[in-house]
């Protein structure tokens, strides 16, 4: 048998439907017993965008750390 891969995480996704999961609960779109899914959802998704917010982090900081020794490009001289 094969695995089925997991799903590839979307930040961008992931925020729209926290704020759909927020502008419902803020409207009271949910039962109680919706309300508690939807909370706990929004709390797994809350923990997914945490960790790629923390990912794309450590990636700026190497690139930051490994760009150290880089200069700038110069400006070209204008063509008339």
């Amino acid at each position: 048998m094969t695995k089925k891969a997991a799903p590839l995480f979307n930040f961008e996704d992931a925020m729209k439907e926290l704020e759909a999961i927020v502008d419902n609960m803020e409207h009271g779109e949910f039962n109680l017993e919706e309300s508690i899914k939807q909370f706990e959802h929004g709390v797994n998704l809350t923990k997914k965008c945490q960790e790629a917010l923390r990912e794309a982090e450590q990636k700026v900081s190497q690139l930051s750390v490994n760009g150290d020794d880089l200069t700038p490009f110069a400006a070209l001289p204008d063509q008339d």
